[in-house]
């Protein structure tokens, strides 16, 4: 299972996301995504645990 992290223009996670179409969402919700990386599978295993979509919505 492939994990991506969005990060803003100064570095700072936005988001973790598992598909392409999710970073899609994000940027349709005005978020400002600069950068994609994909995750290491080590990061990926403790994203898929506690991960959550409705993450996406709260605020740092």
């Amino acid at each position: 299972m492939t994990f991506f992290t969005c990060f803003d223009a100064e570095g700072g996670v936005i988001a973790r996301c598992q598909t392409p179409e999710e970073i899609a969402v994000l940027q349709g919700m005005g978020r400002p995504i600069a950068e994609v990386r994909e995750m290491k599978a080590e990061e990926a295993v403790v994203c898929s645990l506690t991960g959550s979509p409705a993450e996406y919505d709260e605020e740092v």
